[in-house]
Order: C-alpha cells, then structure tokens, then sequence
C-alpha cells in the first residue's frame, strides 16, 4: 500500500495510526489488524466509507494538496485523542480514482467504554467529510462533476462546537 509518512515537524501519537492511501486497502484486514492490537478495549467501533454504487456513478476522484492533507488527519486525530480517553485509533483515507465499492475511509476508535469509541469515531468521520483537505469529483454518463460537502455535513460538524 502506498503510505505517506508522517511529517518531521508533527509530532507522532502513541495511539493513532493515521494513513494517507494511493492505492486500494482491504477494509477487512484492517479492521482485524486493529481490533486484535486492543485486546483489553471494551469497545471499538468501524466506520467504512465506501464508493456508492447507485445513481450512475461509474468513478470518484479525491485530490489533495499532500502538504496539509497527512499533517490535517494527524491533528483530527490529536484532537480526537484530547477530547475522548481512547485506546487506539484509525484514520485510512484513500485518495486517487475509485470505483463502486471502493473502500474510500476507515475510521477505527478503541476505547475502554463504547460512548467513548463511538464518540470519537463520529468525531472524526464528521470531520473527515466537512473540514478535510480532500477535493471530491465524480464520474457519471455526463461527465465528471465537483462535489461540494452538503447542508447536513455542515450540520453533523457543528454539534461538535463549544
């Protein structure tokens, strides 16, 4: 899998694994290699996001500006570390051309209690879809189109605010 490497000046977490994706992952053997590194986890919540195969969508591009994109999700996941007590966790993020079904995210929070693993992981995949540093098109019979996050997006990530 290609992997971009953390950036020298942002300092690495003890707990989060965070991982910039050209190429395709296997979502199922992330998520076992993640579960079975936290055994003593009470709950751990997955959060798969993936390619829809519906509406005529024949591809998705994201783009990103590499600069900010790695350096974006390893302060998400230093935020998220500061606001739930969690054990683990994993953001995976494709970028490049994908098809219908295409894994394109996976979010994975490990915690000692469940509200703090489902906190934490919607925290992030809030963040994720609405403040990320990923430009979004998709393919259709009519061509290629931008996709703009939507009202609700906007919404999800404001009951985060204080």
């Amino acid at each position: 899998m290609a992997k971009v490497t953390n950036s020298p000046s942002f300092p690495r977490s003890a707990v989060a694994d965070v991982r910039l994706s050209l190429e395709a992952f296997d979502p199922a053997s992330e998520i076992a290699s993640f579960n079975a590194r936290h055994p003593d986890a009470g709950g751990i919540v997955t959060f798969l996001g993936q390619v829809r195969d519906s509406g005529g969508v024949e591809a998705l591009e994201l783009q990103h500006y590499e600069p900010m994109t790695l350096p974006g999700m390893q302060e998400l996941a230093r935020v998220t570390e500061k606001r739930w007590p969690v054990e683990g966790l994993l953001i995976l993020h494709r970028s490049g051309v994908m098809y219908p079904g295409d894994a394109i995210v996976l979010v994975c929070a490990a915690a000692r209690h469940r509200r703090d693993a489902f906190a934490a992981a919607d925290f992030a995949m809030d963040h994720l879809k609405s403040e990320s540093w990923f430009w979004k098109r998709e393919k259709t019979a009519a061509g290629w189109r931008w996709i703009e996050p939507r009202p609700e997006d906007h919404e999800d990530i404001s009951r985060w605010r204080i």
